[in-house]
């Protein structure tokens, strides 16, 4: 039997430096832990000062040489830009390589590929691909077909490109017709939701942050949580009861990055839409990381692109079991609310529901009222979509002390079984 090993692809990084050299530095750590996730191995990096990234060529002429020399020395197979390139950057970068060209959109592409697993995971990665790969299908040779002159020489009509592009809309308008059901059926689960007076919280944060992990503890989800970049894609929702009785449903969402694609972000749209939609936001935070200051940065932009800006906010500093050294004052002066956990050994889960509870709490309303006991049933609708803060069995019926939600409160009002 013979056994094929897959090579390893060796990648040169590339990036231009616009404005701070530090921020660039620190994005092309990144592309290599990105670079690392896609299966490629960085052999040597290649950084370049300029007031504007090159519009032909993305880096200057002199780099060109230089990189050239780069590939030979370090026999790499392939270079990484730190940006999206456009179709003509791309191409001229081939053309004067010889060499295999990719950006940072294309690994985070192809790492969302590997990961995602459910159909509608595949739906929104084949989408932001084919929307990515739209305008990049160029050039003309031998496979492209000619109208010729004489018996025998005509073409179809049609250049192979033209053909390609046509496959690739029609795809595409498939590919968006299958999602419009997607989002049909989430907006049928959110309506749901609301109708069942259950709180949702989304968790969101960076990449790696801990999102997985978090869920699976408070949860037991027990999905996928790995040291990696996007080691899970598709979002995933679970009850918890929190400590005064009430449920929760815990809504994972795929990790925030910078640069994140704008392709994937259209076609993950109705995903992370799911933090639109949430009562609260649970922002994890990697205390361990240097970078977290710029990684919340990013992750609140992120959230503003979606149109998040009215929720509650309880930042998450999660990892503390790899802090050794004090850190000083951490701070998140958008939060609403901050806790400390690791979400690795338990620390401040307890603390973390709790503060859950009290930013429920706030939305709710105190309902005091006396039950007779032909009214028992409703009692446990307070004591599933409420928090139940007294139960008194009286000889003239039960008296209930507990928040409810504001909308539940209301119905009950307008039933008149308050009095």
């Amino acid at each position: 039997m013979i056994e094929l090993e897959k090579e390893t692809e060796r990648v040169i990084l590339v990036g231009v430096c616009t404005c701070e050299q530090e921020d660039t530095l620190k994005s092309l750590e990144e592309l290599e832990d990105l670079a690392d996730t896609a299966g490629a191995k960085t052999v040597g990096r290649l950084l370049q000062n300029r007031e504007q990234i090159h519009p032909g060529t993305y880096i200057g002429k002199g780099k060109i040489e230089e990189l050239k020399d780069l590939l030979w020395e370090l026999e790499a197979t392939g270079i990484i830009c730190d940006d999206e390139l456009s179709p003509v950057q791309m191409k001229n970068l081939q053309d004067e390589l010889d060499t295999k060209v990719m950006d940072r959109t294309l690994i985070i592409l192809d790492i969302f590929a590997a990961r995602a697993s459910t159909s509608e995971g595949k739906i929104q990665v084949e989408l932001a691909q084919l929307k990515y790969r739209q305008t990049r299908l160029t050039g003309f040779g031998t496979a492209m077909s000619r109208l010729g002159g004489g018996i025998g020489t005509r073409g179809p009509g049609e250049k192979k490109l033209e053909m390609d592009r046509r496959l690739i809309k029609s795809r595409i308008a498939q590919l968006n017709r299958e999602l419009k059901d997607v989002r049909r059926h989430r907006e049928v689960t959110r309506e749901q939701r609301t109708r069942n007076h259950i709180p949702v919280a989304a968790i969101v944060g960076y990449t790696n942050a801990g999102k997985s992990t978090l869920l699976n503890v408070l949860t037991g989800a027990d999905i996928l949580a790995e040291d990696k970049l996007f080691a899970t894609l598709d979002p995933t929702t679970r009850e918890r009861q929190l400590p005064g009785g009430q449920k929760i449903l815990l809504t994972d969402t795929v990790g925030f990055i910078r640069k994140l694609p704008h392709h994937l972000i259209e076609a993950f749209r109705s995903t992370l839409e799911e933090a639109r939609y949430a009562d609260l936001i649970l922002h994890v935070a990697d205390v361990s990381n240097p970078q977290m200051d710029e990684q919340m940065y990013i992750v609140y932009e992120t959230l503003m692109s979606l149109g998040v800006t009215d929720k509650p906010v309880i930042t998450v500093f999660n990892k503390q079991d790899k802090v050794t050294e004090d850190p000083g004052m951490i701070r998140d002066f958008r939060a609403d609310y901050t806790v400390k956990i690791s979400a690795r050994n338990g620390d401040g889960i307890l603390e973390l529901l709790k503060t859950v509870e009290a930013v429920l709490r706030e939305r709710k309303t105190l309902l005091e009222r006396l039950y007779s006991y032909q009214e028992a049933g409703k009692i446990q609708q307070i004591r599933r979509y409420g928090e139940l803060l007294e139960e008194d069995y009286r000889e003239d019926g039960i008296f209930i002390r507990a928040y409810v939600p504001s909308e539940m409160y209301r119905k009950i009002r307008s039933d008149g079984f308050d009095q």
